[in-house]
């Protein structure tokens, strides 16, 4: 008994021994004099929010086992290039400064981040260093003045929590379906009127969170997001009466020539067009009548249809068609309301929570 009590004393006192704790000293600077070579080296968890630092002080490199960092709640207006020396780094937590797109170091992605939280600053772009972030799970960067997000936010392949609410955000780039690991999605309090139809391609998406938005319809195929447990609408602009749609731009040569591939299976490669061709033709959308075998990109036929939610709630869902000449199923014979919610009801353990008041 002893013998264990002293062992569980050691291991406390060496968890204790790998955390640092600067907070709320009102720090202006990072003085690392008094803080000896082994403790430098054996330090996995260093705090330095709630104090006055206008940068991240270079010192901070010296610290070079340190898996954690929080540098919340500080004056900061810019990252030093040596937080890049720092290999081991997991998670960087640097809420509530005035860092912007401007404030990381070139190098910033070469880090291997797997959590990053920089939510409450001056964001107005999400940093093109951010999206090299290979390892990133989790990313945070709510409250701020976002106003886009790039496409480029793709290359996060192992993304799990995407936290983006509370910024100027109008648009959804379909390129955020590229994620096949994320499991939560918070878009919420920003200027977006509508979900691309590729997020139904989110096949691990388990919350959405698309509340106090200006979002007068659902894409149709938000059904097919099987693992589903929550999704948040309240104040939204949802439509509270059935609307029908007709709106059509004429294809594009290059959305013919698209459709001809895809709709005719024939076969492509990187080797045999410009990437950028190959990924335009990844982003084609099948039409969801079953007697149609066509496809779409851009051009499309947009009509809207009430579908009854778990016994309680009826959401405008949005139904793309290929063609004007391609009737919906759901609308190529007149049906009753009721008609309609019962083939269009989506069970309720299908979605568990439907936050809509």
């Amino acid at each position: 008994m002893e013998r264990q009590e002293g062992a569980a004393a050691a291991a406390t006192t060496a968890t204790r021994d790998c955390v640092l704790d600067f907070s709320r000293l009102s720090l202006n600077t990072l003085n690392v004099n008094n803080v000896s070579e082994d403790r430098q080296r054996d330090t996995r968890q260093l705090f330095l929010n709630y104090n006055r630092l206008s940068s991240l002080p270079s010192s901070v490199s010296l610290f070079y086992n340190l898996e954690f960092l929080d540098i919340s709640n500080n004056g900061l207006t810019a990252i030093c290039e040596g937080i890049t020396r720092l290999t081991k780094l997991k998670t960087l937590l640097a809420k509530n400064n005035r860092l912007d797109e401007f404030s990381l170091p070139k190098e910033f992605g070469s880090l291997q981040l797997e959590v990053l939280n920089f939510s409450g600053n001056r964001f107005q772009e999400i940093p093109l260093q951010c999206t090299k972030l290979l390892r990133l799970q989790s990313l945070s960067i709510g409250g701020n003045r976002l106003k886009s997000i790039p496409a480029e936010i793709e290359y996060l392949t192992s993304l799990e929590m995407l936290y983006l609410g509370g910024n100027l955000i109008s648009d959804i780039p379909p390129e955020l379906a590229h994620l096949p690991y994320l499991t939560c999605l918070v878009l919420c309090d920003n200027r977006i009127q509508s979900v691309p139809p590729q997020l139904a391609r989110l096949h691990s998406l388990r919350s959405l969170s698309l509340h106090n938005n200006l979002l007068t319809y659902l894409p149709r195929e938000i059904l097919s997001l099987v693992h589903l447990q929550e999704l948040s609408l309240r104040g939204n602009p949802l439509v509270v009466r059935f609307v029908k749609e007709m709106i059509y731009d004429p294809p594009s040569l290059l959305e013919l020539a698209g459709r001809t591939i895809k709709s005719r299976n024939i076969p492509y490669s990187p080797y045999d067009m410009p990437s950028n061709l190959v990924r335009y033709l990844d982003l084609a959308s099948k039409c969801p009548n079953p007697k149609c075998a066509g496809v779409y990109f851009d051009s499309c036929v947009r009509q809207i249809k009430f579908v009854d939610f778990c016994g309680k709630y009826r959401l405008p869902l949005m139904h793309y068609l290929c063609s004007p000449e391609c009737t919906s199923p759901c609308c190529s014979n007149p049906q009753s309301d009721a008609e309609s919610e019962e083939e269009n009801s989506v069970p309720a353990d299908r979605l568990q929570r439907v936050l809509l008041g």
